[in-house]
């Protein structure tokens, strides 16, 4: 006994000198290509089995220590429920820019941007906004303490922009991240509007990154798909109009480690249909002023889950966890399973899975009645509304995902709710396909129905037969397209190649104002792949041979992220327009797109290329 009890002292020795040893690497952001140089990688992706780093962990629910038992430290306790949920910060314009926006890169003074604005003067910004990428200390949860986090204005999540159709903007993102980096992270930095209808050059490309003291101009026309199109007379499709968008740092090789870090916040876009007052238009619940209970019913929900290291209680993140990175605490706009009170009316909530790796099916529970199946209406999917309001009982998403929903919490008056995660996910490879019963999964937002009564002039959802519609999906393509994603010698990979490393590779050039189908398949095993497609929407033609469904867990409707689960097969349309230039296809687990699951395509002017297999 006493040799086995030396052993165990030796072998959790070995465990923490080794997380520390990786911690220092960490630290010295390094990246994938890098560590492979070092001889820190083996050519599979493995991180070398020698003494004192330990070999790749194999699961990843929170276990730094990966010598081959599979245990590791948890975050040390977080009592639920103690922390009041907190609305986003709206973010406000500011009256002038110094210097003054150019559409040329304005290197000379410091910017870090090298391509021309191509719509500038078309699309001329009528708002200007100003947002300092820095670090500061956020509270998390009160038993845990301060967080070194990294945000946009020092905000975790980030401000919230609430802009309108036909009002271009031009926001100034200033890189004032420091040197160090407190463990993980990159602080060079390049912003993505997702799914913004965006110039490329404005996108955030995740190679289009910029420096510590640098700032970089970010043009969004807040424009409808199809406004410089051949397919459309004039103005673009009504019903390709966007709503939930959100926006996060891209940097290559970084994306999971500066999200987890803090870098992600969410953008709003109303329109004349879609107004944000439920007097009007489609008459969906009022945002308000965004802050009020008493004139905020449309509120945006970012859910992430972090790791916090059980000896220091701060943000923990192991980069050589290749399969995903889980925590094992759940957060709501950046608090620790929050309590929200609401008054007993209709609420719109715009769910956002921001990851790094978890994929969530949520639900709403009532504790006292388990037997209960609470049922509420989903309105969109990743920020495009559906043909019509759908009722459900749960809703999933993977990372990336959006679902717009509408609750009526007049049935539930003097009750308490929760959001509850019932999706089994053990580790970074996906869900398991368990779905749990009610009561035991993630109980993650606590809704307490306590707030007094208030007028409610929205519509039940039950009412509304149709938003925009759908446009058509039937014109015939120039090319179709297969992208496989799978694994290769233990790498991710598209179609069996991984990322260019140095961002020069294009591997499709598409045709402005061209139609194309892409197949889109997984076929990596026990991995699932949240596929993710920059700038244009698509519609499903048919998933897994069947024509996609009007209720269930993958609906008909417009979306920019396919989520791959086990050995699907996808068939997808796509209509590309009004931009030329490079964007990204990757998958949206980020510790993935990190470890290279990710390519570049182009829209160019004239004649695309015809490569079936990219």
């Amino acid at each position: 006994m006493a040799n086995i009890s030396k052993i165990n002292r030796r072998a959790e020795k070995e465990k923490l000198q080794a997380a520390k040893n990786r911690r220092e690497i960490v630290a010295a952001g390094l990246s994938r290509r890098e560590m492979l140089r070092l001889g820190l990688l083996t050519g599979a992706g493995l991180l070398v089995p020698m003494s004192g780093l330990s070999v790749r962990a194999r699961s990843s629910a929170g276990r730094l220590f990966d010598s081959g038992s599979g245990s590791g430290p948890s975050s040390p306790p977080t009592p639920p429920f103690v922390q009041e949920f907190t609305r986003m910060t709206v973010k406000q314009p500011v009256t002038a820019l110094n210097p003054t926006p150019t559409a040329l890169p304005n290197t000379v003074a410091g910017e870090g941007r090298t391509i021309t604005h191509q719509a500038f003067s078309q699309f001329a910004p009528v708002k200007f906004y100003e947002v300092e990428q820095r670090l500061s200390n956020i509270i998390t949860h009160p038993a845990l303490p301060p967080q070194p986090l990294w945000g946009f204005d020092g905000l975790v999540p980030g401000p919230l922009y609430v802009e309108r159709y036909g009002k271009p903007i031009l926001v100034r993102n200033r890189n004032n991240l420091p040197v160090n980096n407190g463990g993980f992270g990159k602080n060079l930095v390049t912003t993505h509007l997702h799914n913004g209808h965006t110039p490329a050059e404005s996108d955030g490309n995740p190679c289009d990154f910029f420096r510590p003291g640098q700032f970089y101009d970010q043009h969004y026309p807040n424009v409808l798909a199809g406004v410089n199109s051949t397919h459309k007379d004039v103005g673009g499709d009504i019903q390709e109009a966007m709503s939930t968008l959100w926006y996060h740092d891209h940097m290559h090789d970084f994306t999971s480690q500066n999200v987890y870090k803090g870098l992600a916040g969410m953008y709003l876009l109303f329109n004349d249909h879609d107004t944000g007052d439920e007097t009007t238009g489609f008459h969906l619940p009022s945002f308000g002023d965004g802050v009020s209970d008493d004139s905020n019913f449309d509120v945006p929900m970012v859910f992430s889950d972090h790791l916090y290291d059980s000896e220091t209680g701060l943000l923990t993140f192991d980069t050589f966890n290749f399969d995903g990175v889980l925590g094992d605490r759940f957060l709501v706009n950046g608090k620790v399973q929050p309590v929200m009170h609401v008054h007993p009316r209709r609420y719109r909530f715009r769910w956002l899975d921001a990851g790094p790796s978890r994929f969530y099916q949520f639900f709403l529970t009532d504790k006292n009645n388990l037997n209960q199946r609470i049922k509420f209406h989903q309105i969109s999917t990743d920020g495009n509304l559906l043909e019509r309001p759908v009722e459900v009982e749960s809703v999933r998403i993977s990372v990336a995902e959006r679902a717009d929903v509408i609750i009526d919490f007049s049935k539930y008056a003097g009750k308490t709710l929760y959001i509850e995660n019932r999706l089994e996910q053990e580790d970074g490879r996906g869900p398991t396909g368990k779905v749990l019963p009610a009561g035991q999964g993630n109980l993650i937002l606590k809704i307490v129905v306590d707030l007094p009564p208030i007028a409610d002039n929205s519509v039940d959802p039950a009412t509304i037969t149709r938003f925009y519609g759908l446009p058509a999906k039937t014109a015939t393509p120039r090319i179709t397209r297969t992208f496989n994603f799978d694994r290769s010698n233990g790498l991710w990979t598209i179609n069996g190649r991984s990322m260019d490393p140095d961002c020069q590779e294009v591997r499709a050039r598409i045709s402005k104002n061209s139609v194309e189908h892409w197949v889109v398949t997984n076929s990596s095993g026990g991995w699932q792949h949240p596929a993710h497609i920059h700038f244009e929407e698509f519609q499903f033609l048919s998933v897994n041979g069947a024509p996609p469904a009007s209720t269930g867990l993958v609906l008909n409707g417009r979306k920019d992220v396919i989520r791959l689960e086990h050995n699907m097969h996808t068939k997808v349309f796509f209509r590309f327009r009004d931009f030329v230039g490079r964007y990204p296809f990757h998958c949206h687990n980020v510790v993935h797109e990190d470890h290279a699951m990710m390519l570049i395509w182009e829209i160019v002017e004239g004649d695309g290329d015809n490569i079936t297999n990219p």
